[in-house]
């Protein structure tokens, strides 16, 4: 084994950068070259078929299938002309990664070959829905499941294949993927965002969901990637030593990015301005070979797919240079991990951005009124905010000091919180002409349009307002972000639904007007959510303390996240808000906790098998030399000889100790994941393995970690932390 190592890193030692030869053009010469976008749509599709997409599009009106047929047609004869021979159906199954099954253009029809592609393909396909993860809503022999297309989400073209953007449901309707509720509620959102948009612009038709991602991950050669078991089956590194040096002197971060992350990251922008994702911003991260993408705010539905097809693309485009792209959330000890910071914001099709102040008090009621309609729904839900982020992976981040804490809390800055108190403390009811004044101009006038520079950042915060959007830093690195996209929606949905109601009402009755309606709702709201404003640092055990006192929940696992899925409360709101049923919602819950528990017993498996088949056969060789030598040096010596051996028999002592623990915490480990295994209630399950089976992996580990500091380098199996980080 110690062999793979030193070959791995010999033949790391020879990499040079990739010399990929690009095009030299305008990145904007090349954007969304490979999408069937409104370019193409002109060109290849008639008047009518156009209409059509844009009327779905913008106004969700259904495609007759006679359209579809000529859309099709129009979109095969585009896909044929750039070199496409097949097509797929694009999905986002529950397994956490896209899906796709490809199909031939190609057909014989009367014994002639010919070119087709129909409505009827378009629109619908039949994948075995058996086959993936469905939480019991399909039994094996039950495999009937349809993918349908998504036309907000354009076609795009990937090697010689036409990809189609679709959802994914069960033969009884039920949803499979994580699309399908995204866009029911993101359609929630629409509605009701609309609806309070209009107290301000009775000219809103739509209210759009925005999203920029920011997409943290590692580069390491495939080579050392290659020589790890625990990487290639877990995504993470289960044991390793920590290297002398760190990230403790931030050298890394923001440093010159390395030559050969260079060229790979040259060959993914001009890939994704290809494909119509808009990447913007490229930058070494803190940790050792740690990086981080993120492109320009673009509608949810379509955020969340770039960035499902761009963490496919990362993955084939760094094998391709050497290199396996790692997107665990903690794939190495004592360095950061990598999340994905969901930046989200509302939109008008009028061109407002709900949630950034106006020039005058009229906007600023706007912005008020959105801001703390999003800061009561995170106050009355935050439990599934947490559940909605939680995954074997992320439990390793969460209140780690590297990533927000696992209490969801809000930050707003201090001149925000400010006004908030004042409006808190202006009387409730009617407001005479003086109280009117000082709220329009005193309060609601005085907030200035560019919130962007006027407080500090809090970077310990999971929900923090950073001027004109929300930042959601707990997100994990693997998300898939339509989970929290998914709660987000129907969490503002219900409470800009309610909001309306309770304003509507003071209206009617005939004792306030609009303007002192909203605010009277408005001054109730920030009073029931102050508990969940916190401005202070996250990090900080007084913060633990005092959101004990306000009765925030610290979920720190992700079993005890998830019973928050299932609550009354939430089955409710999904339910209400036409996002999910609750047969769907349980399927979901069943789906995440197996995925838990399944990922835990893969990384045990790994564990027990490199602990008793590579470190312990090591370390039982390198004691033998040592004890060799001890004798041999008796045998020269004689009684003089313990002057000389003290040393090695102190050594040969923590060896052997280590091996003994190493040896007695695998078979615990083995008995552990094997009793849990045998639970058939996926909760407690999930808890078993949590609770009895993790905290075995540190046992051993630090056992492991000492044999590695103490066993000869040229032995010692395990390619180790500071090849791996710090090898270019």
């Amino acid at each position: 084994m110690a062999r793979i190592r030193f070959e791995a890193l010999g033949e790391v030692s020879e990499r040079r950068p990739l010399e990929v030869h690009l095009p030299k053009c305008k990145l904007s010469e090349i954007f969304g070259e490979n999408v069937f976008n409104s370019a193409p749509m002109r060109q290849f599709l008639t008047e009518s078929a156009l209409r059509s997409v844009w009327d779905a599009v913008v106004h969700n009106k259904k495609i007759s299938r006679h359209v579809a047929d000529s859309i099709a047609a129009g979109m095969k004869d585009w896909a044929v002309s750039k070199g496409v021979t097949h097509y797929t159906h694009w999905f986002q199954p529950l397994t956490g990664a896209s899906a796709e099954k490809h199909d031939a253009f190609f057909e014989l029809v009367g014994g002639k070959p010919i070119e087709r592609f129909s409505g009827a393909m378009l629109v619908q396909q039949e994948p075995d829905a058996s086959s993936f993860p469905s939480g019991g809503i399909r039994n094996t022999f039950e495999a009937r499941g349809y993918t349908a297309w998504d036309p907000t989400s354009p076609a795009f073209i990937m090697g010689a294949t036409l990809c189609i953007p679709t959802v994914f449901i069960s033969y009884t309707g039920e949803a499979l993927d994580n699309k399908t509720p995204l866009l029911r509620a993101l359609q929630a959102v629409d509605e009701s965002a609309t609806s309070v948009a209009c107290y301000f612009d009775r000219n809103v038709k739509r209210v759009n969901m925005n999203l920029g991602w920011e997409q943290e991950y590692f580069l390491i050669d495939k080579a050392l990637f290659d020589s790890r078991p625990d990487l290639i089956l877990t995504g993470r590194t289960l044991i390793g030593h920590a290297p002398a040096k760190g990230q403790q002197l931030d050298d890394h971060y923001f440093g010159s990015i390395p030559s050969r992350a260079m060229s790979f990251m040259n060959e993914l922008e001009f890939e994704c301005m290809r494909l119509g994702i808009p990447v913007k911003t490229r930058h070494n991260e803190v940790a050792p070979n740690q990086f981080e993408l993120a492109p320009i705010f673009e509608e949810a539905n379509l955020a969340v797919d770039h960035n499902t097809l761009i963490m496919d693309l990362m993955d084939k485009l760094s094998r391709k240079h050497h290199f396996r792209v790692l997107f665990h959330e903690k794939p190495f000890a004592g360095v950061n991990g990598s999340g994905k910071h969901n930046n989200w914001s509302l939109t008008t099709d009028t061109g407002v951005n709900l949630l950034s102040p106006g020039a005058n008090p009229k906007k600023n009621l706007q912005f008020l009124t959105f801001f703390i309609n999003s800061i009561k729904a995170v106050c009355d839900y935050a439990d599934l905010i947490r559940a909605s982020v939680a995954s074997a992976g992320n439990d390793h981040r969460l209140g780690a000091n590297e990533a927000p804490p696992a209490i969801i809390s809000v930050y707003i800055g201090s001149h925000l919180s400010a006004v908030l108190r004042e409006l808190e403390n202006l009387p409730a009811g009617k407001l005479n002409p003086a109280l009117k004044t000082r709220l329009k101009l005193e309060v609601v006038g005085k907030i200035p349009e560019v919130l962007l520079d006027n407080t500090d950042r809090n970077r310990t915060s999971p929900f923090a307002f950073t001027g004109s959007k929300f930042e959601i830093r707990a997100v994990g690195a693997t998300a898939n972000c339509a989970e929290l996209t998914t709660v987000l929606g129907a969490i503002l949905a219900d409470r800009l639904t309610a909001f309306k109601g309770e304003v509507d009402t003071l209206v009617a009755g005939g004792k306030l007007k609009k303007d002192e309606a909203i605010f009277n709702v408005l001054r109730n709201y920030i009073v029931a959510s102050k508990n969940i404003l916190f401005e202070g640092d996250g990090y900080s055990a007084d913060w633990k303390k005092l959101a004990k006192k306000r009765k925030l929940n610290n979920f720190k696992s992700t079993p005890a996240a998830l019973k928050a899925e299932l609550s009354p409360r939430a089955i409710e709101l999904f339910k209400r808000n036409a996002v999910l049923s609750e047969i769907e919602l349980r399927a979901r819950n069943e789906i995440r906790l197996r995925k838990y528990s399944m990922t835990l017993q893969i990384e045990a498996q790994t564990l027990a098998d490199m602990a008793r088949n590579h470190i312990i056969p090591t370390a039982i060789t390198y004691q033998n030399r040592l004890i060799e030598n001890v004798r041999a040096l008796d045998d020269m010596y004689g009684d003089a000889s313990k002057d000389r051996t003290g040393a090695q028999l102190l050594l040969i002592e923590k060896i052997s100790n280590a091996i003994a623990v190493v040896s007695q915490k695998t078979d615990e480990l083995v008995q552990a994941y094997t009793r849990a295994q045998g639970i058939a209630n996926s909760q407690k399950q999930a808890e078993a393995y949590s609770d009895q089976v993790k905290p075995i992996f540190d046992e051993i580990r630090k056992q492991i970690d000492s044999l590695e500091v103490n066993v000869d380098d040229e032995l010692w199996p395990i390619t180790k932390y500071r090849e791996l980080l710090f090898t270019k």
